[in-house]
């Protein structure tokens, strides 16, 4: 007798393959069996359902609860701020495990916030709140010298020590960082067995200047140090050359590199409006204008470069919509296709911290208050996914379910053990589970409506406890636990 059996779903495992009507059972926060005619003390019937592993996001900024339950309706069950990653590392765990949170959570090692204080004297100390603040500083990108760069490296090795999953290392907001600090950055997780999150520097056809390609130097780095390189939203810094750079990946891949990469399902980024590449005069490389952002806080549509420069210098850390693509222009939207359907991609969302204009709400109000604003693939990534695999047939169910959870739990297993035991229905592995129905699941959030749930998501267990039930969110429930490497 389980604590719990979902009954009847079409259950779907990505590691054996197995795509069967069958019961899953559930005890003590584990999957306790996988067959026919099994018994608990409570019994669902989720006929019509897909059961799947819990989705595993690798790229999520939006670490507190409120982001984290738009995420849990979108079948998120584990969510880790692995590309800008914290420093110190230790603090944002205690911090996230004193206040509690819905799913899973875990940080990389901060190489930017690192930078900050080492480079730049600004012990801003902290995740991406802090990064945003210091983001348009010219300070922290300058050269560093080889005491500082020892010093940048041992602060690593302590998060590490301390558990971090890797090291994040925002690049391409330090476009003129010498590349070999980038390397030595490598060879430190290649020692630690640990891997890199990276978002990578300007491609030489957006930069010709640059000191080397962004692309290029990810994968040298990876094959000179033996590290395992984690290429951060592929999308959105490769656009109109993804081509391009997926082919180099794939050529490194080939040779042996361990490069993985990530995309997800929108044309447009978003980032703090004082980053570096938002520059008035960079923006023509990228083939923007400053009307290809909207400011998030006031919504508006930036008129001009001296609107661009007021917001740069009064709010550098502001959120803005950066239309590099175009979602509802086919040929722009299927580079974002492209990157997604390529060999080894996984789903990431790149979920962004909400905005909140006047005081921020208590963080644990439920519903979410009215007001905040954000990128909408913070609530909508994985049901935007699953859109686009049933009507678009971008590939099959099977393969969508693998590269929103298996295959981002092997980007960590070599790190973290705990990541074995997640992305699969197997007994013995964490009861991390989405019921969804794949005739319903849908993104709902847009580019003014931000916060709007998914629907289709029926359940969502984290460790066996339901967070989502019946399509509604649990707001008492917050069974998230800390991932750590080691």
């Amino acid at each position: 007798m389980h604590d719990l059996v979902l009954q009847g779903g079409r259950v779907i495992d990505p590691e054996t393959g197995v795509d069967a009507v069958q019961d899953v059972a559930v005890t003590d926060g584990r999957l306790a069996a996988v067959g026919e005619q099994l018994r608990g003390r409570t019994e669902l019937d989720v006929g019509g359902h897909v059961v799947s592993p819990g989705f595993i996001d690798l790229h999520s900024h939006g670490q507190d609860v409120p982001e984290q339950r738009l995420q849990a309706l979108d079948g998120v069950t584990t969510a880790l701020e692995l590309e800008g990653g914290a420093h110190p590392v230790e603090a944002s765990y205690r911090r996230a495990a004193a206040e509690g949170r819905p799913i899973h959570y875990g940080y990389s090692a901060s190489w930017a916030v690192a930078r900050m204080r080492v480079v730049a004297g600004v012990d801003v100390g902290g995740d991406i709140h802090a990064f945003l603040a210091q983001v348009a500083s010219p300070a922290w990108q300058a050269p560093a010298t080889r005491a500082q760069l020892d010093s940048i490296l041992e602060a690593l090795a302590e998060d590490l020590a301390a558990g971090a999953l890797g090291i994040g290392v925002l690049l391409g907001y330090a476009q003129d960082c010498d590349p070999a600090e980038y390397v030595e950055l490598a060879g430190l997780a290649a020692r630690a067995g640990a891997p890199t999150y990276t978002h990578a520097r300007d491609l030489v056809e957006v930069r010709p200047e640059t000191a080397v390609d962004g692309a290029a130097e990810i994968v040298r780095a990876a094959a000179e140090t033996g590290a395992s390189m984690h290429y951060c939203h592929v999308n959105s810094t490769s656009t109109r050359h993804i081509d391009r750079v997926l082919g180099l990946v794939g050529q490194a891949r080939a040779e042996g590199a361990r490069v993985t990469t990530e995309a997800y399902p929108y044309g447009a980024g978003m980032t703090g409006i004082g980053a570096s590449f938002l520059a008035p005069e960079h923006l023509a490389e990228r083939g923007l204008t400053p009307q290809s952002l909207l400011y998030a806080p006031t919504g508006e549509r930036v008129a001009d470069a001296e609107r661009l420069a007021e917001l740069r210098r009064t709010d550098p850390g502001g959120l803005a919509v950066v239309e590099s693509l175009r979602d509802d222009r086919p040929d722009e939207f299927a580079l974002v296709k492209a990157a997604m359907s390529a060999a080894g991609s996984v789903v990431a969302s790149d979920a962004m911290p909400l905005h909140w204009p006047g005081q921020r709400p208590d963080s644990m109000a439920w519903p979410l208050p009215a007001g905040a604003v954000t990128h909408p693939r913070g609530a909508g990534t994985y049901a935007r996914t699953f859109r686009l695999v049933r009507d678009e047939a971008l590939f099959d169910l099977a393969e969508a379910i693998s590269r929103c959870t298996l295959m981002p739990a092997r980007v960590l297993e070599d790190a973290v053990p705990a990541m074995r035991r997640k992305g699969r229905i197997q007994p013995g592995c964490d009861a991390d589970l989405v019921v969804f129905d794949p005739d319903r699941i849908s993104d709902q959030a847009t580019y003014t409506d931000t916060t709007r749930p998914s629907t289709g998501i029926r359940h969502v267990l984290v460790d066996g406890t339901f967070v989502v039930r019946d399509s509604h969110l649990q707001p008492d429930t917050l069974p998230g636990r800390p991932v750590l490497a080691g």
